[in-house]
């Protein structure tokens, strides 16, 4: 079996044949925009929560992450936070509120407290949560009607997806990351290219890698259609769960055996499968209306061949054959549960060290949670961010979404270190190039899209 097989074997409750199946879930995390219904189908049917201990909620996607961020001026957005408040404290669920020390968007609180552990299962009514699987779990959003059945139960149905093996072979050149992999693995089989699956991610370049672009990795998944996908567990894996504050204390090394049996075997099959070489990779930027409409830095854009392109082209107002590189960008962004970790903060603060942002750029760094504030603040990331004329800001999903304070204008260009870039995803008539941490800060000293391979040193540092 691959390790998609294994981890979903050990979760059936029950399976009948011409059924779904009952999938036991590990854990469950909880935000404000998709839990309300959840709470109000146990009041409505007077259930209480099956094991509040497999429960965390945080505010992510409606706060403001400017300083004086507790007070909200959206109306929805600040019922939808205090309707969280009462629902966790009605139904005693672990809830993590602003300057807790642990607040932040749920795909980085679960990792940073070793909530996120190989071989279990993770729902969360949010589309990126197959983030989690860069530890070895199986991890998938889900909507609001589920989430009331994973709060009552435990337990979802669901239908087997399919599986999927993708290979990235070789190593990056300096500059290029994990965003670029997944953003070039999107763009070679579209956003229906994994419908159905999850993906396993393998190879040489997934063996190198540090957490946090694992997790950026798994994170974009959704992106080419998969319900999920997940990376093998290893040294690399153990070492970041290590002492965190949920992660297997006195039963670590039994945890661990265990972790270790959680490998796809040699002959295992899968659905379907796909090999990408990332050597000659170059720094990945979108140019048109969703994550497939993507290419490489030193790319032109190409022929619109069907009226999704030709669509696309008219709302981002560029042509066919222009070059992605130096066109002139408005607003920049780096964070989100895609690009919003200690690790992106580094390489943003390394980038922009002694420099300053262009003029007429607006450029916002949001970090993923107050876990990573303080980090930042610790290693001096921020005081550097806020010298070049950039903003550091309160934790949050900020401008990856047009949910709270933060949105690019109508008209406006930016370049932005999220998942997405449909059309008003940023903001009502907002353009978005999806790119790197490191595109997004070059670009914003440039004010103009280019590539931030100059900066690195060929041992992949910043020079």
């Amino acid at each position: 079996m691959n390790i998609i097989d294994k981890i979903w074997q050990s979760h059936i409750v029950e399976q009948k044949q011409g059924h779904p199946a009952i999938l036991a879930i590990d854990f469950c995390l909880v935000h404000e925009v998709t839990s309300a219904q959840a709470f109000d189908t146990l009041r409505v049917r007077n259930l209480p929560v099956f094991d509040t201990k497999s429960l965390l909620a945080t505010v992510d996607h409606s706060i403001p992450t400017r300083k004086n961020r507790h007070e909200i001026f959206d109306e929805m957005a600040k019922a939808q936070v205090q309707k969280l408040r009462d629902n966790t404290k009605e139904f005693d669920v672990p809830f993590y509120d602003m300057d807790s020390d642990h607040q932040g968007i749920v795909h980085v609180v679960g990792p940073e407290l070793g909530i996120t552990q190989p071989g279990m299962t993770i729902v969360c009514g949010d589309s990126h949560t197959a983030t989690h699987g860069a530890f070895g779990a199986i991890a998938f959003g889900i909507g609001t009607s589920t989430v009331g059945h994973v709060f009552a139960s435990g337990c979802l149905l669901m239908n087997k997806p399919k599986t999927m093996k993708v290979e990235f072979t070789g190593q990056f050149k300096a500059g290029v990351s994990a965003k670029d992999a997944i953003m070039k693995l999107i763009a070679n089989i579209g956003i229906g290219g994994a419908n159905g699956h999850i993906i396993e991610y393998t190879g040489s370049a997934i063996e190198s890698m540090s957490m946090e672009a694992r997790m950026t990795l798994c994170n974009m998944s959704i992106e080419c259609g998969a319900v999920a996908g997940l990376i093998a567990p290893d040294e690399i894996t153990y070492d970041y769960l290590k002492d965190k504050k949920y992660a297997p204390t006195d039963k670590w090394d039994d945890a661990v055996a265990y972790w270790q049996s959680l490998k796809s075997d040699e002959d295992c099959s899968y659905d379907k499968s796909i090999t990408i070489d990332v050597s000659n990779l170059q720094p990945m930027v979108s140019w048109g209306t969703n994550p497939q409409q993507a290419i490489e830095i030193d790319q032109n854009i190409p022929s619109a061949n069907d009226d999704m392109a030709t669509n696309a082209l008219d709302y981002v107002k560029l042509s066919i054959n222009q070059p992605i590189k130096d066109i002139k960008l408005d607003w920049a962004f780096v964070g989100s549960c895609t690009n919003g970790r200690i690790e992106d903060m580094r390489v943003t603060a390394a980038i922009l060290k002694d420099k300053k942002i262009a003029e007429h750029i607006t450029f916002y760094v949001v970090p993923g949670s107050e876990q990573v504030m303080a980090q930042a603040e610790k290693e001096g990331l921020i005081d550097i961010i806020n010298a070049s004329g950039a903003e550091f800001r309160m934790p949050g999903c900020s401008m990856c979404l047009g949910m709270n304070d933060d949105k690019v204008p109508a008209g406006s260009r930016c370049i932005s270190s999220t998942n997405r870039n449909f059309v008003g995803r940023q903001g009502t008539g907002s353009i978005t190039h999806l790119a790197s941490p490191a595109t997004v800060a070059a670009s914003a000293i440039a004010g103009k899209i280019v590539s931030p391979t100059n900066y690195f040193n060929t041992n992949g540092e910043v020079a």
